[in-house]
């Protein structure tokens, strides 16, 4: 792959991020890396006496920043990386040099874009990939709807470096980034059908592969999907099944990985209404959707040799005169009776229907996403979004794909004992909830979900807990996360490269 080389307006457009790392004893010098190490004997050693005589060593994700040291860069900001030769952390469950590098490269790169410096370049650490994460991760902020923005940052490799894995990096912070922009729109912005056509446009590049439809209300009736119709019924905004076909693969007949996200783009809570306060927060509700959408654009993007369909079930929660009352009772898809005793646990509704068409597909695993339940934030908090799944073949290739990204999963528990709490009802096949409303409830959920699921290989990934970010991941901004966009798409190419 080429790298056009950047073409500033003047020196002052121009920035470089350099990393360090930390000594190793008290008695080593400075431990610069190989780009670093280059930049600074074309200074003549300047970088090395300037960091020595600047203050104490770098530490993480810290930073110092110096100018006028080569005539081509008006600021350089050295990161400092941590130890050297770090890899897989077996308590921590990521890899602490990618991780590393990836919030390093986030800290340089968001001094100098405060620095209102519109081009850098960026070291590669020694791992383009995470390098341009960290970067494109690091730089993003949603200021559609405000007039003053933050500037507008071009980032390129500075030194000898692996194109096509910072090439990749930038696909895998591209497509996360995009389930951020989703998820942090307002919700009279980002309607189903909005959601739906933001989507179509992004695949839109890759149409000789992909195939888009956009299910109307009619479609979902015929499909005879009284789940969703129950809950879309509430709201104004008419609901889609978006519908996604990527074929990636040269074999037309591979089974697919199906992807289904849910896709709840306001949730109100319905007539079990939430409280007003951070209600606000729910236009992100269709975080599922935002990431499966997203790792199916990012999947395209980068030509993974694999078949995906993606399955969004859109419409937005309301209360209203149609809306679903406490103790109605719907039937889904699959023909099981719901008793909706709680109307804010509408996504599991949502995507039971979904779930039971995944299966039309004769797939070879389904994962589905969903901003599902607040029990799994009080159980896992933001560190790992939890996984409940009925196959050991596909935990280890969630798991595994998790550790490189460093956006995390742990595994949740489906026992029957979950089970029971929601095939107890009084009036149907299933409730919404369990019986045991402030017990377990990320698992009855769950438990819930899997009523509608015969394949062999299903995983369910509760990402409620991981929607926002405050300070907890350093190369993310306060807001939206995105999150597992990543691990999805890393999943998805460890599946691609398997006979």
């Amino acid at each position: 792959m080429l790298i056009i080389p950047l073409q500033p307006n003047n020196y002052m457009d121009i920035g470089l991020v350099l990393g360090v790392y930390e000594k190793q004893s008290d008695n080593d010098g400075i431990h610069l890396t190989e780009a670093a190490a280059v930049f600074d004997r074309s200074i003549s050693g300047k970088l090395s006496e300037m960091l020595s005589i600047s203050g104490p060593p770098l530490k993480k994700g810290k930073s110092r920043i110096f100018y006028g040291l080569h005539q081509d860069f008006a600021s350089a900001v050295v990161v400092g990386l941590g130890k050297s030769g770090t890899g897989v952390c077996g308590k921590e469950n990521w890899n602490n040099c990618k991780e590393n590098i990836r919030a390093a490269v986030s800290v340089g790169c968001r001094q100098l874009q405060d620095l209102e410096v519109a081009h850098v370049e960026v070291d590669p650490c020694g791992d383009g990939q995470s390098a341009a994460e960290g970067a494109v991760l690091g730089l993003f902020e949603y200021d559609e709807l405000k007039t003053k923005k933050k500037v507008l940052v071009t980032t390129q490799p500075y030194g000898s470096v692996d194109s096509a894995a910072w090439q990749k990096g930038v696909s895998y912070g591209d497509g996360q980034n995009l389930a951020r922009q989703l998820m942090e729109a307002p919700a009279n912005y980002i309607t189903p059908t909005v959601f739906a056509n933001t989507i179509e446009q992004k695949l839109s590049p890759f149409a000789h592969k992909v195939a888009v439809h956009k299910r109307p209300q009619s479609w979902i009736e015929s499909e005879q999907m009284g789940a969703f119709l129950s809950v879309s019924k509430g709201s104004e905004e008419p609901p889609i099944f978006l519908e996604l076909h990527y074929k990636g693969s040269l074999d037309s007949a591979q089974p697919p990985l199906v992807l289904v996200g849910k896709g709840i783009t306001f949730d109100s809570g319905g007539i079990s209404l939430k409280p007003s306060s951070g209600m606000d927060a729910m236009r992100a509700d269709m975080g599922g959707a935002a990431t499966v959408c997203s790792a199916i654009v990012t999947a395209a993007a980068l030509k993974l040799p694999i078949n995906i369909i993606g399955l969004a079930p859109l419409c937005e929660n309301m209360p209203s005169g149609k809306a679903n009352k406490p103790g109605d009772v719907v039937r889904a898809k699959n023909g099981k009776t719901i008793q909706i005793d709680n109307t804010d646990a509408e996504g599991r509704l949502i995507l039971a229907d979904a779930l039971c068409y995944a299966h039309s597909f004769k797939p070879r695993a389904i994962i589905n996403a969903a901003t599902l339940t607040g029990a799994i934030d009080v159980a896992l908090g933001s560190a790992a979004a939890g996984v409940f799944t009925n196959s050991d073949w596909l935990w280890e290739r969630l798991h595994k794909a998790s550790i490189v990204t460093g956006d995390r999963v742990w595994r949740m528990p489906l026992f029957q004992h979950y089970t029971k709490q929601i095939t107890e009802s009084a009036l149907a096949d299933l409730n919404n909830i369990g019986k045991y409303s402030r017990s377990g409830g990320a698992c009855t959920a769950a438990a819930f979900l899997r009523e509608f699921v015969t394949a062999d290989h299903w995983a369910h990934l509760d990402i409620a807990g991981v929607m926002t970010n405050k300070d907890e991941v350093p190369y993310l901004r306060k807001g939206m996360s995105g999150r597992p966009t990543r691990t999805l798409v890393e999943f998805a190419a460890g599946l691609a490269s398997e006979p």
